[in-house]
């Protein structure tokens, strides 16, 4: 055992070429908390509201759409940004969706939505893969806020208490399939079912 630990050290300890292998050892993990430190960092940078509207696209768009909803401006003071609504919050996920929407950049930088007009003409488009995301998630990003288990039907709306405690309990539905358009306006629905 001795022998072994003696080995290990010399090994840890003896130069290879330049750097001894407990030097490189060392070094590489400072510079792994520094990458992941400076990684982190940009990650929630753009994870925040201005860094969204940063882009005139969506500063004129649908951020000015969201100003005029419950989510940005409401009695209790609770507002969601845009991150809230549109990156999960588990590691894995946000990473996963922050890919996703590094494609949507292209959009901004080659000018496909640099105007109103443009962006109109996406905008369905646009709005249609969102849906798509939570519907696949079971609106997770709705429920981070919404939380059905403390729900209190009485002070819904009769329809609401209905759809709440029937398609949405029983996972028929999610939040989604009812509630587009809850912060930004509906692109033109013309073809889509119920509507």
């Amino acid at each position: 055992m001795k022998n072994l630990l003696i080995i290990g050290w010399r090994t840890l300890t003896k130069p290879s070429g330049y750097y001894s292998l407990g030097a490189l050892v060392i070094g590489g993990f400072i510079a792994g908390i520094i990458f992941w430190g400076g990684f982190n960092t940009a990650l929630e940078i753009t994870n925040t509201e201005e860094f969204c509207i940063s882009c005139h696209e969506m500063e004129n768009n649908v951020y000015e759409e969201l100003k005029t909803t419950i989510h940005f401006s409401n009695r209790s003071g609770v507002r969601a940004t845009c991150p809230d609504c549109h990156v999960p919050h588990n590691w894995t996920s946000k990473i996963a969706r922050k890919m996703q929407a590094s494609k949507e950049v292209w959009g901004m930088i080659f000018g496909t939505i640099n105007t109103r007009e443009k962006f109109l003409v996406h905008r369905r488009r646009l709005a249609e893969n969102e849906w798509r995301r939570l519907k696949a998630n079971d609106s997770l990003e709705c429920r981070n806020c919404h939380n059905f288990d403390y729900m209190d039907f009485t002070q819904q709306s009769e329809r609401a208490a209905y759809q709440h405690s029937t398609a949405l309990a029983s996972g028929e539905k999610t939040c989604i399939d009812c509630h587009k358009g809850i912060a930004h306006q509906l692109p033109d629905m013309k073809g889509v079912e119920g509507w």
